[in-house]
């Protein structure tokens, strides 16, 4: 059991998100907070796992509330406006949830903090990744157990950020979990493979079927969202200079 804490200014939010949390059998509402700092006196002196906050909030946002707490619960941060969403990521928030929340949504999104808890725990070991961008490299290994599995760079199709961790996705849906983060990680794959799309995502350039105003799809019936802060310069980098034109 997972104890969460739910923290909206707005009594309707708040109500709202405790309804789709208590149906999720994995998960104790400890405590429902209009404020920031009624948050912050909460996790301070309760053992809270997951957080599920807004962040414009009157006195402390939520935002301010992570950046305060000296060892923070993994957070789910709900709020009306995506502009928050690049800062919420730099401070690797483990997901982002643009109201209003359906229980679908808050149901993935708990999914995932569980996810992420459960591997904290388990300290996955890091892959061995040196000299991948070698000129001839064209494949890496991450440890698995006691061995060194080898991925070839076509062989994966997507990567997901997971704070701390990041999520290897691979056309024969394998998927591979490695305590390296997706900014260390992207700095180490070739350019002309893989590409940042979202604060959360990396995608192969190679495995994309198409590119839709907000998501993009994969082969193997995948898909990832496609960010606005990502897609000016990957559409004019990898797209424009591709796409067939009436006139030469």
């Amino acid at each position: 059991m997972y104890n969460c804490l739910i923290v909206d200014d707005s009594l309707i939010e708040r109500d709202l998100m405790a309804l789709h949390v208590s149906k999720i059998k994995s998960l104790n509402i400890v405590a429902e907070c209009a404020d920031g700092l009624e948050a912050m006196d909460v996790i301070q002196n309760q053992d809270i796992d997951i957080v599920f906050s807004d962040i414009d909030m009157p006195d402390l946002s939520g935002i301010g509330l992570v950046k305060a707490l000296k060892k923070a619960p993994v957070f789910v941060f709900v709020t009306s406006y995506a502009d928050y969403a690049v800062e919420s990521y730099n401070l690797d928030v483990i997901d982002f949830i643009v109201k209003p929340a359906s229980f679908e949504r808050v149901f993935k999104a708990a999914n995932k903090a569980m996810e992420y808890i459960e591997l904290k725990k388990k300290q996955i070991e890091a892959p061995k990744m040196e000299d991948i961008k070698s000129a001839t490299a064209t494949y890496f290994y991450v440890k698995d157990n006691h061995a060194h599995i080898k991925v070839s760079y076509d062989e994966v199709t997507h990567i997901e950020s997971m704070g701390d961790f990041s999520k290897i996705y691979t056309q024969n849906h394998k998927m591979y979990v490695v305590l390296v983060s997706l900014k260390n990680i992207i700095g180490q794959l070739p350019e002309e493979n893989f590409r940042r799309v979202h604060k959360q995502f990396i995608v192969n350039l190679g495995h994309i079927v198409a590119i839709l105003p907000t998501e993009i799809n994969l082969s193997g019936n995948q898909s990832v969202p496609f960010s606005a802060s990502y897609k000016a310069e990957f559409m004019e980098s990898q797209v424009d200079t591709k796409t067939l034109k009436r006139f030469n």
